[in-house]
This record gives structure tokens, C-alpha cells and sequence, in this order.
């Protein structure tokens, strides 16, 4: 158990990537990470981009900050869209970043970061449907799997969420 103790925050908003959502928080219950579901708001529950999956926010991003956790992790589908909308989101992982704790970003959650202002002169990756908006936001686009840049894990899209999950157990569990 590779992550007791740490405290993960996974954001969740409608229409998030079902995989990108439930597998890495899965993967960090599995290395003994508390994991705490975030939304737009305390005790809503969305609906996944397939429409087949369900999740219901623990907590609202307003309500909580980067001193409650260790990482923060945003799933794509089109759930980032809504959730870099929302001052509490962008609070809550620019404080993140600043505080050099782990933002794990997958697929679409790059456009988070972008409306977050923490981009620019970073490597970066995800779905190519969001790419020249990252680097219109001052990043360096890599075609990459997975890959760690500073404190922010990256991922490309679903089919490397096995290397992405890599990562970020490595990235959480280093000194």
C-alpha cells in the first residue's frame, strides 16, 4: 500500500469519461490513498459521458482547499468544460500546483489547468481535441502516454490510463 495516508481528491462534474474517472480513483483506494469525490457541489450526482455511470460529489469544491489534500486528480469526457468554470475548481488546483502537490490531468482535464493559469512553458498532453488550446495557452504539446512535468501527472486518453495510473502512484509515493 504504497499511498496510505495520502488524501486524493477526485473531481467529478456531468458528463465525465467514465474510465478516467473510476479507474484511477480505484487505483488509489488499491494503494491505500483516502480518496474524497469532488464536485460542483456537496451531494449532486452526475452522470457519466456514456450515460451508464453515476457518481455523486462527497464534497463541493468550494468547500474544501489544497491543505485538505495531497493530489488532486481531473478525469476528461466533457465534465473538465463545466469544472473549469467554476472559481472553487480553478481555486482548488491553481492552490494545488502552487503548493507543489500533485495535479493529475487526463484527456480534456487539461483545459482545467489552462483556465487555471498553470500551463504556460510546461510539457503537456491529453486528448489531441484540446491540444492547440493548451498550447495557445503557452504549453509545449508532447504526444506522449503519460509522463510527469514538475508536480502536474499527464496523461493522453483512456487507452493509457494504465501508464497514467503508473505515474501517478510514482509521482505520490516518492519522497
Amino acid at each position: 500500500m504504497k499511498l496510505k495516508g495520502k488524501r486524493v481528491a477526485v473531481l467529478v462534474a456531468p458528463a465525465y469519461e467514465d474510465l478516467e474517472f473510476w479507474v484511477p480513483l480505484m487505483r488509489m483506494q488499491e494503494e491505500g490513498a483516502e480518496v474524497t469525490v469532488v464536485g460542483l457541489k456537496a451531494g449532486e450526482t452526475y452522470v457519466s459521458k456514456s450515460g451508464g455511470l453515476t457518481a455523486t460529489a462527497e464534497v463541493g469544491a468550494d468547500d474544501v482547499g489544497p491543505q485538505d489534500f495531497d493530489a488532486v486528480l481531473i478525469p476528461g469526457g466533457w465534465a473538465p468544460d463545466k469544472l473549469r468554470r467554476h472559481p472553487g475548481v480553478l481555486s482548488l488546483v491553481r492552490g494545488m500546483y502552487e503548493q507543489g502537490k500533485v495535479v493529475g490531468s487526463i484527456c480534456h482535464a487539461g483545459w482545467v489547468l489552462a483556465s487555471a493559469g498553470i500551463v504556460r512553458g510546461m510539457r503537456v498532453t491529453g486528448s489531441m481535441g484540446i491540444r492547440d488550446d493548451l498550447v495557445n495557452a503557452g504549453a509545449t504539446w508532447v504526444d506522449e502516454p503519460a509522463f510527469r512535468e514538475g508536480n502536474v501527472v499527464w496523461g493522453r486518453v483512456v487507452a493509457d490510463i494504465p501508464a497514467y495510473c503508473r505515474e501517478l502512484v510514482a509521482t505520490l509515493s516518492s519522497p
